[in-house]
């Protein structure tokens, strides 16, 4: 009895590294409170920001909805379930589950009304991600199973966020906007579907996302969500490297027969 050997174990101790964690917490939660996210209820049917934390219990008490500060709290917490999964533990698809509601609220809170329609399907995707990992699902390389499921994806991505500008009467007159937000939502789709399924091409397609992110605050001028995700797109394409080359952490901790 004996375990196998690793084929980079450098690079499986970097990327499943406690210190990436703790960066990665500290980045997110300092770029949060930078920008005031903590600092915005929902109150009144309407969005409040700028809104000192010593005057939270006010609000509260009348009804407000401390929506900032959830928010802050599920951007951390989002950031430990994806460094659990990078570490391919299935808590960080449960977590998941439950982050994907809150996201979900928050995002429809802020005027995202097609939340409505896409977040569902986002969840349901976490929910295949916990069974499938808790049978023992490992990694593999791309089938014809994954391909197909890449298709449907951005079928579905179109298909909703074209639904969503038509069902709530959002008027968009730049069309190629309308594409962006479709084809963006498509690779989120791919990266949450490949992550069920633990395809070594899960941490690429979230690299493409990644980089698509970085392109948008590039064109917004949004310094600090640059930062915050250069450090998810190196996060990402080490991970994707692990899983390509050390591939799935029960098979190179197993036994050979």
């Amino acid at each position: 009895m004996k375990h196998l050997q690793l084929p980079n174990p450098t690079l499986r101790r970097v990327v499943h590294s406690k210190y990436i964690d703790i960066v990665g917490v500290i980045l997110v939660a300092a770029i949060c409170f930078y920008r005031g996210f903590h600092e915005t209820i929902y109150y009144q049917g309407g969005i409040q920001f700028g809104v000192p934390l010593s005057g939270f219990s006010d609000y509260i008490s009348k009804g407000a909805f401390p929506i900032g500060l959830l928010s802050t709290i599920g951007a951390v917490v989002s950031l430990l379930a994806a460094r659990m999964i990078v570490k391919q533990q299935n808590l960080g698809n449960w977590i998941g589950v439950f982050t994907t509601v809150n996201s979900g609220i928050i995002d429809y809170l802020f005027g995202n009304h097609s939340a409505i329609i896409t977040y569902p399907l986002t969840f349901i995707i976490a929910i295949i991600a916990t069974k499938k990992w808790s049978e023992g699902e490992q990694v593999k390389k791309a089938d014809t199973k994954y391909w197909l499921l890449i298709l449907l994806a951005f079928i579905a991505s179109y298909t909703l966020v074209f639904l969503g500008f038509y069902w709530f009467g959002t008027t968009i007159k730049n069309q190629f906007f309308k594409h962006t937000v479709a084809i963006i939502f498509g690779i989120s789709l791919v990266g949450n579907i490949s992550t069920a399924f633990k395809y070594e091409q899960t941490f690429l397609t979230w690299s493409f996302y990644n980089l698509a992110q970085i392109i948008k605050n590039v064109i917004q001028g949004n310094v600090a969500n640059i930062v915050k995700y250069v450090f998810y797109i190196i996060n990402s394409i080490l991970t994707f490297f692990d899983w390509r080359i050390n591939g799935d952490v029960k098979k190179t901790k197993g036994e050979l027969g």
